[in-house]
């Protein structure tokens, strides 16, 4: 997002520079014009010059009225620091996003900013186990195609709806400890449930990235001997064959020695 008060300050930089270049060249070639003219007398050579210095000075005068209609235009708000920092911060995204290794580079930026924030939590450990989980379903899903592709969806959806969860869990842990003695005893159950519920939905995420890799094992590892490797044994058989009858070739044409 462009900010639309330093946009209008470079427009007004921009004309009040063109208005006095165009004066500067205005001036000149009339007084260029008032003093050939009539030095040598009116001709086609006077016309020239007359007529540039009366289009520059038009033009000067454009110039100079647009930058007065401009400067009588009150200037945009000044943008809040945090909203000009968020857009500083969205142009440099997408700068690091256009590079070949940009995505990458802040998927690891944000996992580990994430990872950061449930630091010294109870949800710290069950969000690590979680990335490492993940990790390892991200190298599969490339295989994971066909049946597979529904199991795919159904864990993205609950990577998201447990790292949700985490949160919670870390917001309900920092409130407990700012909680007075009389509400503490809720909020412990709670989070207690929430906490419960935390490791038992990464276990399943767990439980669900050991079956992809069965699943990937077995896909890769067919019953069948590997067609590659098959026709790589039947041309070796058939160069032994050729060796071998070129070997009883060179032996019949052998010419017979007497006695």
């Amino acid at each position: 997002m462009v900010d639309e008060r330093a946009r209008h300050f470079r427009r007004l930089r921009r004309l009040r520079r063109s208005a006095r270049r165009w004066s500067v060249l205005a001036g000149g070639l009339g007084g260029a014009a008032a003093v050939l003219t009539p030095y040598a007398g009116l001709g086609l050579p006077d016309a020239a010059w007359a007529g540039a210095a009366g289009s520059a000075i038009a033009v000067a005068a454009w110039r100079w009225v647009d930058l007065r209609a401009l400067a009588a235009v009150p200037a945009p708000p000044a943008l809040d620091p945090a909203e000009a920092a968020a857009r500083s911060r969205a142009r440099l995204v997408a700068a690091v996003e256009r590079l070949p290794v940009g995505p990458g580079v802040l998927a690891e930026v944000r996992r580990v900013r994430s990872r950061l924030a449930l630091r010294g939590t109870t949800a710290a450990e069950a969000w690590a186990r979680l990335d490492r989980a993940a990790l390892t379903l991200a190298g599969l899903a490339g295989r994971l195609t066909g049946l597979a592709e529904p199991a795919v969806r159904e864990a993205a959806e609950a990577d998201r709806s447990l790292r949700d969860l985490a949160n919670r869990v870390a917001g309900v842990e920092r409130a407990l400890k700012l909680a007075p003695a009389e509400a503490r005893g809720s909020l412990a159950e709670a989070h207690a449930t929430l906490v419960g519920q935390l490791e038992s939905g990464v276990a399943a995420y767990e439980g669900l990235v050991v079956a992809a890799a069965g699943y990937v094992a077995e896909d890769a590892h067919p019953s069948t001997q590997d067609p590659s490797a098959t026709r790589l044994t039947e041309a070796t058989d058939l160069l032994h064959g050729v060796a071998s009858a070129l070997a009883e070739l060179r032996t019949a044409n052998t010419p017979l020695r007497t006695p």
